[in-house]
């Protein structure tokens, strides 16, 4: 954000936001929509070609156990699951972040960052133009 390579950038599922954050979010111009505020109906108003990064972090710890810092309180995976698939312009790049499998649990994480994985590559064939 600080060179101006993205239009736009939006943060989902964020739960320990303090006033440094905002501060930041503010002097970039970053959505965020925290964890608390979250709503199941949430549909982004997207205009451009999408970049998502995934962050599995935000997913609370009893869906995501296998990440460097639990949380409680983030999204379910059919939350995150429900907006990847809501997404109506093409999705272009992705990846998937902070998979931690020395803290995982039966691989469930790994096992929830396939499956994001697969959704996101189904809505980008899905998505192109």
């Amino acid at each position: 954000m600080e060179e101006r390579l993205a239009d736009r950038l939006i943060q989902v599922g964020l739960r320990t936001v303090n006033d440094h954050h905002r501060d930041q979010f503010k002097r970039f111009g970053v959505e965020v929509i925290e964890a608390a505020h979250f709503n199941d109906d949430l549909r982004l108003d997207l205009t451009t070609p999408v970049y998502i990064s995934m962050d599995l972090d935000g997913l609370d710890p009893a869906f995501a156990p296998g990440v460097s810092h639990r949380e409680p309180g983030g999204l379910t995976t059919r939350q995150v699951i429900n907006l990847i698939q809501s997404v109506d312009q093409p999705i272009v790049v992705a990846d998937i972040v902070e998979l931690n499998p020395a803290r995982d649990v039966a691989n469930l994480t790994a096992g929830v960052a396939a499956k994001l994985l697969k959704e996101i590559a189904g809505m980008m064939v899905k998505t192109r133009g």
